[in-house]
């Protein structure tokens, strides 16, 4: 039995309160603090710049699982590697050249995230997977929080742990989008092992009771 990894998703914390919110995070049985950056391009929204994630990092004791939502993201690799992210996660749909993206975010001395988009099989990583720390699978449509979660990803997390498996890695399969308290287990027990919740945890009445029913919860 595995405990899992809980990633509270800044983007739904309250940013007149932000210092207030990650403190809270820290405390709490979180395993990382989850940071979106958005674009306006990439996806049709736009959260928090580099001032933003400086001031989190600032406050932030837990490690920093950064989320690339945006166009050419190894622009910024050394950027965010300078801002205290030890995640870095890029978008295989925003990649040209996945594998030496991938590479330039160990260089630059952090673990390295792939994401996919809903409509993106997890067969098209066969070829990298062994140089991926974290697969983000995209449970929602990246953009928005508060949507409702994608069915078929139960199914994406069964065929990428068989990869996983398959090629004796370790890398970690992350879920961003739609999780609550109720499909938590289920995802778990498809064999995810970090859950990013934002409106699940700042929208309750007691985010940090919240995240530890979360982390309370075991996987095979």
């Amino acid at each position: 039995m595995k405990l899992p990894i809980i990633a509270p998703s800044l983007l739904a914390a309250d940013f007149g309160n932000l210092q207030r919110d990650v403190e809270m995070v820290n405390r709490s049985e979180a395993g990382w603090h989850h940071i979106d950056v958005m674009d306006g391009v990439f996806v049709p929204n736009i959260s928090y710049g580099m001032p933003v994630i400086e001031a989190i990092q600032k406050h932030a004791s837990l490690p920093l699982d950064v989320h690339l939502m945006i166009v050419d993201p190894d622009r910024y690799i050394e950027t965010f590697s300078r801002l205290g992210a030890q995640n870095l996660t890029v978008h295989y749909e925003a990649c040209t050249h996945l594998h030496r993206s991938l590479q330039h975010i160990h260089q630059a001395g952090m673990k390295a995230g792939v994401a996919l988009n809903p409509h993106t099989p997890v067969q098209l990583l066969s070829e990298v997977l062994q140089d991926i720390d974290v697969v983000c699978l995209m449970s929602v449509n990246p953009g928005f929080g508060g949507q409702v979660f994608i069915e078929q990803t139960h199914q994406k997390i069964r065929q990428l742990r068989t990869m996983i498996e398959e090629r004796q890695c370790n890398t970690l399969i992350e879920i961003d989008g739609g999780v609550t308290l109720t499909n938590a287990q289920a995802l778990l027990d498809s064999g995810a092992d970090v859950l990013v919740a934002g409106s699940l945890v700042f929208g309750s009445q007691n985010p940090e009771a919240t995240i530890s029913k979360l982390a309370a919860l075991t996987a095979n």
